[in-house]
């Protein structure tokens, strides 16, 4: 029986790390993109294959749709060469950064930038790898908790996690009919370099989340990849078309 393959964007660091290398321990291969830093990519290669994993970094900038085809079939040469098949089973929509601004300070470029990244990226990646994503597979697009409660801040970076959730829920609708189950993970506040590191490295932010969490703390990335990965096990293939939160119960 050959071996589940994985693609997840931006996955050189924090949960799309985090994602592999669980996916990697339930015996999942696996195509990850990284924007820049290949020194991480290649460190993360090695980790999956110390997990007994395979592993392909390819670099990808997802705000650059027009690159999207090319990709494509870089990720179509990759599955020929490295696992000899034609296709992959799970799509990761994880890549993207954050705007920590007020509605009154965000910039046009900014907005825009919240735009590419974690809204039109997505969907036009999905688009153009829907032909290589093999029937009955699964896709998770990844959210925040902040489009269920609402913070100074982060307006630009929630509309477009907003969006997101409704993308997934007509994926869901589309997909249906070749199995393909599509869900989102909108994750808490996690101790990642997302946002500068501040939840990570304000210890008053850090102690202020955990004191409106009920179990205590703030995330870790292993909190999120886990239940990332624990969507893709053949366990829960009737999950469909759900948000699905990962935050501790903060603000419940």
């Amino acid at each position: 029986m050959s071996r589940k393959i994985l693609l997840i964007t931006g996955a050189s660091r924090g949960l799309g790390k985090s994602t592999l290398l669980h996916a990697a321990r339930r015996g999942i291969d696996a195509i990850f993109t990284y924007n820049s830093n290949k020194t991480e990519a290649d460190k993360v290669v090695a980790e999956a294959q110390a997990l007994g994993a395979r592993a392909v970094a390819l670099q990808l900038n997802v705000e650059e749709t027009a690159s999207f085809p090319a990709f494509a079939r870089q990720v179509q040469d990759t599955l020929a060469r490295t696992w000899q098949r034609d296709n992959f089973d799970y799509l990761v929509n994880n890549a993207g950064a954050g705007v920590n601004a007020s509605v009154a300070e965000t910039t046009e470029a900014q907005f825009d930038t919240m735009l590419r990244q974690h809204l039109k990226g997505p969907f036009f990646l999905v688009q153009a790898l829907l032909p290589l994503l093999a029937d009955g597979g699964r896709i998770v697009n990844l959210s925040s908790g902040l489009t269920r409660f609402s913070l100074p801040s982060f307006a630009a970076y929630a509309c477009m996690k907003g969006g997101v959730e409704v993308l997934t829920r007509y994926l869901a609708q589309e997909l249906g009919p070749r199995g393909i189950s599509v869900n989102t993970v909108a994750p808490g506040a996690i101790e990642t370099d997302f946002g500068g590191g501040a939840v990570r490295d304000n210890t008053q932010m850090n102690a202020a989340i955990a004191r409106q969490t009920p179990l205590g703390r703030v995330g870790l990335p292993d909190d999120i990849g886990g239940a990332i990965s624990m969507l893709l096990a053949d366990e829960n293939r009737w999950i469909n078309a759900q948000r699905i939160e990962v935050s501790g119960g903060i603000n419940s």
